[in-house]
């Protein structure tokens, strides 16, 4: 389908995408679905100018910064900054997460703060600072990426600690969902299966991937497109009867 076809679903909306300068990534790609639906996106991710370069990917209207999501300050800069730069925020994508392969004996103190002081505590910091704004509009929508492995233990990649993370990221979003509904802001979740991402490059060689993705029942592994379109979906008014939702996006590889 040509860009003229597609309705702008967001047209004069502003989001952030965490973990977005990965060029085979699903923060990069959902900011650039964002963009074609009319949206001014902010790309943060750690290195700054990473941010900058993947924004400028996009197009001239977009925003590269530095942050990590690990420090609450840095938090607070990145969103200080896409206000001014934008004036409002409509969105919230918490994408940014690391993983590791590790048994559940292997598993340090050291890797279980590193991985969920990303991918959880993270999520808490950039909700905390954009949902005052979100609340002042009343309007928002905050989508979360989970895990398939969050669902069923693992099976995916990564270890125990990062299953239990992920898990945590769909019990806050729920929380998220009912306390702040009442004023407008929505809150819901992905949770991608086997997606053929710079993140996954680790876990399995793609060879593999794609071999396991042909046991699915859409008999294919999943790309960061696919997670994008589920995320446009939930930043868009096509949901705006949808929170505390989990959207599975998995080729049908874990049925609920």
């Amino acid at each position: 389908m040509s860009d003229a076809a597609l309705l702008p679903l967001l047209q004069g909306r502003v989001a952030l995408v965490t973990g977005a300068s990965r060029p085979r990534g699903i923060g990069l790609a959902t900011a650039r679905l964002f963009a074609r639906h009319g949206a001014r996106v902010a790309l943060l991710d750690l290195d700054e100018d990473q941010a900058q370069a993947a924004a400028r990917s996009i197009g001239p209207a977009h925003l590269g910064i530095g942050c990590d999501v690990r420090d609450a300050g840095a938090c607070a800069s990145a969103v200080a900054r896409a206000l001014q730069w934008a004036g409002r925020i409509d969105v919230l994508v918490n994408n940014a997460a690391i993983t590791q392969k590790r048994g559940v004996l292997e598993v340090t103190a050291e890797d279980f703060e590193q991985v969920v002081s990303i991918a959880l505590r993270g999520t808490l910091q950039m909700a905390q600072c954009v949902i005052p704004t979100m609340v002042e509009q009343r309007s928002g929508s905050i989508i979360c990426i989970s895990s398939m492995s969050a669902q069923q233990g693992g099976g995916v990649f990564g270890g125990s600690h990062y299953c239990a993370a992920k898990a945590g990221v769909l019990g806050f979003m729920r929380a998220i969902a009912k306390e702040l509904g009442p004023q407008g802001v929505r809150a819901n979740a992905v949770t991608p299966g086997l997606i053929m991402t710079d993140f996954s490059r680790g876990a399995n060689s793609d060879d593999n991937k794609h071999a396991l993705g042909k046991t699915f029942p859409l008999g294919r592994v999943g790309q960061p497109e696919d997670i994008a379109g589920a995320c446009l979906y939930l930043a868009s008014d096509l949901s705006s009867f949808m929170t505390g939702a989990t959207l599975d996006v998995n080729g049908g590889a874990y049925m609920r």
